[in-house]
């Protein structure tokens, strides 16, 4: 059985406007075009922030690996996040343009890392300092991450933005050791991991599935869901949401019972940009995902993944949504840019009932 719409405010998921960067101008009521990015080296150039400015966004999403860190040392840390922010042009993209920021491994702590880091309250620390989050924030006070939402625009405008932490409770990695089937895999282009099948492998932990199960609720004419690893790709053997199969298809019977409206994935981690989608019996529109990884960072295996659609690009990239207003259920033109602002990919999806 469906639930009636819950309606909410900004206040209401504990956020305020500067909490999408620490000097962003007051926010207009309405988006419509909405950037995002991931996988950036702080120490390597970062020339594409110039075309995300020209693109002139509403809102920008960072889905982790915003700096490499890779470290348990908070100063470290701090000093990664420093030479972020002196990058002129970001300074300028964070001066003129809201900011929504979550976490992968490289800046959460330390590469594949989950549960089990260490230095992670004084990550969360770090990373919400330098975004700007106020001190009053729950993200800075939760005892099970950074999870974070966002409703911009007024009725039959609605974009709610949903962040996961996918880091803070995210359990053990399962390894393949068997020296043949690990080269098998290589010569697949894929990785080490295997799928873990316990029962109480995890990735959100339950309080974040409650909450999330609670945005899903809220009354919104379009939801952008940012998760830091891939979750429509089939099993790469890296790090995606198939090596925890259970905890994917409870994503999915969420949505299965409670999508009214179109949903999309947003999402990093892998070195490369592609589209996927899945049909599947029980949601009203097709089930899609962009990929849009990284800011500085290739990767040119390319893994395998029978949901992709089209090509996979391994070059430096970034990502942009426009939502098209028009009609009922609102559109989505979906891209995915180089460095230079040369459209490598490009969707457009219209969520017909």
């Amino acid at each position: 059985m469906k639930l009636p719409r819950m309606r909410c405010t900004a206040t209401l998921l504990g956020l305020s406007l500067l909490s999408l960067g620490a000097a962003s101008p007051a926010l207009a009521q309405d988006i419509s075009r909405i950037a995002f990015g991931s996988c950036g080296d702080q120490n390597k150039p970062q020339p594409i922030w110039s075309p995300i400015l020209r693109d002139a966004p509403d809102l920008f999403i960072l889905l982790g690996d915003n700096v490499y860190a890779d470290t348990d040392d908070p100063l470290e840390l701090q000093a990664a996040y420093s030479a972020l922010g002196s990058i002129p042009d970001f300074a300028r993209l964070r001066e003129s343009t809201p900011i929504m920021a979550t976490w992968d491994d490289h800046d959460y702590g330390q590469n594949d890392i989950g549960k089990d880091y260490v230095s992670k309250d004084a990550s969360r620390r770090i990373m919400l300092d330098f975004f700007g989050e106020p001190l009053d924030s729950e993200r800075r006070t939760r005892p099970d991450g950074i999870y974070t939402s966002h409703i911009f625009g007024e009725e039959g405008r609605r974009v709610q933005v949903i962040l996961l932490d996918l880091r803070w409770n995210r359990g053990e990695l399962m390894t393949l050791t068997d020296p043949q089937q690990l080269a098998w895999r290589e010569a697949q282009q894929m990785g080490p991991y295997e799928a873990n099948l316990r029962a109480d492998a995890q990735l959100l932990g339950e309080a974040q599935w409650a909450w999330l199960e609670t945005q899903l609720q809220v009354d919104a004419d379009i939801r952008l869901i940012g998760s830091s690893i891939q979750l429509l790709a089939d099993f790469t053997g890296w790090e995606t949401w198939a090596n925890f199969p259970h905890e994917r298809q409870r994503f999915f019977g969420l949505l299965e019972q409670y999508q009214r409206e179109p949903v999309v994935i947003l999402s990093g981690d892998v070195h490369w940009a592609d589209y996927s989608e899945i049909r599947a019996s029980g949601m009203a529109w097709p089930l899609i995902e962009l990929t849009s990884s990284g800011l500085t960072e290739e990767w040119k295996a390319v893994s395998p993944n029978r949901h992709r659609v089209g090509e996979a690009f391994a070059v430096a990239n970034y990502g942009v949504i426009d939502i098209d207003w028009r009609s009922d259920v609102p559109g989505v033109s979906l891209q995915i840019k180089d460095e230079t602002g040369m459209v490598l990919l490009e969707r457009t999806e219209r969520f017909q009932p």
